[in-house]
């Protein structure tokens, strides 16, 4: 499921060309799952390919028009429904589309939190590493984050994200 799922992902933000700033989206999406890597140890162990697997595919709805049924029809509902809870709302400002019915989806999604917490340690350590101005942003917005997303299963990738922004 793993391989066929990364493969998926890969193909589908390939067929809208999207990007991660200069790098192919793939980047991206391999970030987040050497992130769950680490951690992945705090999450079941009958879960885990579930949640290593929609780690390929959580911004596949959002970014590379693909739907909750078309992620379900190539992996398993466990994964689509991570998929779908991450996906952010319709809005015109980054405010509109993460808004509180999103951050509530996340977190009644079982491992959902997880996902989204490799996300954003994976987007500011980037960020961080480039010197882009996202990295001020995420740190602006980081205790906020925090708490929209925070389950208490996910107490060390909170931990660690917040560490990523001490100087």
């Amino acid at each position: 499921m793993l391989e066929k799922t990364k493969d998926y992902a890969i193909k589908k933000h390939k067929d809208v060309n999207q990007k991660y700033g200069d790098y192919d989206y793939d980047f991206h999406l391999n970030m987040v799952y050497e992130t769950a890597q680490k951690f992945i140890h705090i999450i079941a162990p009958e879960e885990r390919e579930n949640v290593l697997a929609a780690c390929w595919v959580h911004d596949v709805i959002e970014d590379a028009r693909e739907t909750y049924n078309d992620v379900k029809n190539v992996t398993n509902t466990t994964i689509a429904e991570l998929a779908y809870a991450l996906t952010n709302e319709k809005g015109r400002t980054r405010a509109e589309r993460a808004n509180d019915k999103y951050y509530r989806g996340i977190r009644e999604t079982k491992n959902a939190s997880f996902i989204k917490f490799c996300d954003r340690i994976a987007n500011v350590t980037h960020s961080k590493n480039k010197g882009s101005k996202m990295y001020k942003t995420y740190k602006n917005e980081n205790e906020a984050f925090v708490s929209k997303i925070y389950v208490p299963e996910c107490a060390s990738l909170s931990e660690h994200l917040i560490n990523l922004f001490k100087d």
